[in-house]
Parts: structure tokens; C-alpha cells; sequence
């Protein structure tokens, strides 16, 4: 299938299940964009023939003032993005447009997601809702870069919703609409940032105090050690939560501190982002302290309250969800949505269990 003896020597894995592909890179990140270009341009597909935006004016300004900001913070995502380009042989400029204006600039995702220590167990699960029409875009990725190993998972290309690091550090994403989108790092690239670059809950929130970002989004982390965190993230400001009273935290598409109620938009159609924070929020308090696996997938297949249970028929989905045991060293995903997709077992990647 793959042809290309490059695409043989720095690729080991490229499969697709039903709903999601997935995809094992080694090497460096030119050439994991590069091979990755190939193999796709062997199968007659080409990634700019399937962005769901136009590459409008607006677009393209606002990508170029990002492109300091990245060069400065994460300049090996671009390298990255330059392979891909090279690959598919199109304008590396097109591809900059889309990577770079992820999440600042709609459509976002709506997902949910939650960190608990508490009982003996260190979790972290999240429900990625999306688009049905495009799930068989999305993406289970092993990478083996040179200083890091990490597994994440994405709508798009690149940039990551979810991911576990080496060290034991997972962190997941929910989107909200900016109300002042400004240059940086989305989301998506600062989460995949986060994941090469650190080693635990503290050595992420560092890094993240002197990140440019340029969406509104929140980041849930937890780590081997039991540390978890929340932040709510914006182009202005950015708030930092730690567990009181409770060993959990969790987070949908809103901000809930007051002191970011003025840096997102809230639209009409929010996928029942209140309803969904309102059982993550229920079902925690009754469950903890004694939340387990079992518990932890019933709770993202929506078996404590509306979660997941969309009308597939109308455009929206979970579209899949993952559940990070950072105790047991285990990462458990449902490549659907889990009320109809059993989770199953991935034994491809090892990390460090406190």
C-alpha cells in the first residue's frame, strides 16, 4: 500500500478502522510530515481538497501574524507541516492557514471531558464531539520523535484534541468561540506543545503561563503522580484550577470562573454544553470517592446523564472517546460514540506509572 521506500523506512503503522485512522510515525518531524504528505498523495488524496472553510483573506492574515509566535514557541510543528506540504506537493502557505487558525477562527469542536484522583485510581477521559460527516478524517497518532514518544488523537491534522506523553502527562481540550481572537498558539497546538515538551502537570502549567494563545479553550491535565488541573484558557488571560473539596475536575464548552466570563463567546447552539458540564459535574460528586474504570467509561457512554446522546441524523456526534488510566499504565478508546462503541484496550504504547 504505501509504496515509497522513505514512506516504509520512517512509517510503521497506518491503518483504518471504521471511524478513525491510525497512524505510527518514527524519526524526526519533517519527515514524519513528509512520509505522512506521500502516503497520502499515493492514495490520490490531498488534504486541501478536504478543509471545511475557505482559505479566505481573513484567514490568511491572521495566519501570518501566528507565524512568529510559532517559529518562536514550537517551530518544529512547522517543520512538520513544510514535510506534509512537500509530500502532497502544495503551497506550504495553504497548510500554515489551516493549522495556524484552528479553533481561533470557527467551526471548533464541543467535547467534554473531566480529571479524577481519588480510591487508588488517576483518570482522565474525554468525548470528542464533532462533525460525523468528516469522522473518517479523524486520527488515533504514535509518534516516536527523537526526545518524546506520545499517542493523541485528532479531528484534523498536526495539531492534537487529546493525547498521553511518555512521562504519564495526558491532557484533553474542549473549544469555546474567542471573543477576541488574537496571534499565538490555538489550543490544539499548545496541547500538542504541552505533550512534547513536559513531563507532568507542573512543568505544563509553567509553560503554559508564557504561551501566546490565540482561541479560547480549556485544558484538563493529569499526571502519574495524581496531580490534575484545570485551565481556561484565552488570547487575554489565562485561569488556573486545582481540585477543593473534591479529587476531580471536569470541563465542557464554557468558561465557569468569573473572571473569564469576558473572553468567550456563548452561541445559541452550543451542543447542550450546560446540560453536559451539569452531568459531568452530578455524576462525579456521586460517584467519587470510589470512581473506577467501569464507572469512568459509563460515565462518558452517558449512563449517568446526557453526555453523548445526540441525533446523529442531525450533523453531530461524539465521534470518539478516550479514557487515559494513568495508574495502571492503560488507554482505553471507544472509535465511536461510546454509548453504541465498546471501549477497547490499546497496548501499543507504554508510558511512566508513578
Amino acid at each position: 500500500m504505501l509504496g515509497h521506500g522513505l514512506a516504509n523506512h520512517f512509517i510503521s503503522r497506518w491503518e483504518r478502522s471504521n471511524r478513525m485512522q491510525h497512524l505510527e510515525f518514527h524519526q524526526d518531524h519533517y519527515h514524519a510530515g513528509l512520509t505522512w504528505g506521500r502516503m497520502l498523495a499515493e492514495q490520490d488524496l490531498y488534504l486541501l481538497d478536504h478543509v471545511p472553510f475557505p482559505l479566505t483573506e481573513e484567514r490568511r492574515r491572521f495566519a501570518q501574524a501566528c507565524l512568529p509566535h510559532c517559529q518562536r514557541f514550537f517551530p518544529a510543528i512547522l517543520e512538520e507541516a513544510e514535510g506534509v506540504a512537500h509530500g502532497q506537493r502544495c503551497p506550504v502557505e495553504d497548510l500554515y492557514t489551516v493549522l495556524l487558525t484552528l479553533y481561533a477562527m470557527p467551526p471548533s469542536c464541543h467535547c467534554s471531558c473531566f480529571a479524577y484522583c481519588g480510591g487508588g485510581q488517576i483518570l482522565l477521559g474525554r468525548n470528542s464531539d464533532f462533525l460525523p460527516a468528516l469522522e473518517e478524517n479523524n486520527k488515533n497518532v504514535l509518534y516516536h520523535l527523537p526526545n518524546v514518544t506520545f499517542m493523541g488523537h485528532t479531528t484534523s491534522f498536526l495539531q492534537m484534541e487529546d493525547g498521553l506523553n511518555q512521562h504519564g502527562l495526558a491532557i484533553g481540550l474542549t473549544a469555546l468561540a474567542a471573543r477576541q481572537p488574537q496571534p499565538g498558539l490555538h489550543g490544539g497546538l499548545v496541547l500538542r506543545l504541552l505533550l512534547e515538551r513536559c513531563t507532568g502537570v507542573e512543568d505544563a502549567l509553567s509553560l503554559l503561563s508564557v504561551l501566546p494563545q490565540s482561541s479560547a479553550h480549556t485544558l484538563t491535565l493529569a499526571d502519574t503522580t495524581g496531580a490534575i488541573a484545570l485551565v481556561e484558557c484565552s488570547p487575554q488571560r489565562c485561569a488556573v484550577h486545582r481540585p477543593t473539596g473534591a479529587p476531580y475536575l471536569w470541563a465542557t464548552n464554557v468558561f465557569c470562573s468569573p473572571e473569564m466570563q469576558p473572553y468567550a463567546l456563548h452561541p445559541a447552539d452550543d451542543w447542550l454544553s450546560a446540560q453536559r458540564y451539569q452531568t459531568l459535574e452530578t455524576a462525579l460528586g456521586q460517584l467519587s470517592p470510589r470512581l473506577d474504570v467501569s464507572q469512568a467509561q459509563g460515565l462518558l457512554a452517558g449512563q449517568y446523564g446526557f453526555l453523548c446522546q445526540y441525533d446523529r441524523a442531525q450533523g453531530k456526534d461524539t465521534v470518539w472517546s478516550v479514557l487515559y488510566d494513568l495508574g495502571q499504565g492503560h488507554i482505553y478508546r471507544a472509535e465511536g460514540n461510546p454509548s453504541r462503541t465498546p471501549f477497547a484496550l490499546d497496548p501499543r504504547f507504554s508510558f511512566a506509572v508513578g
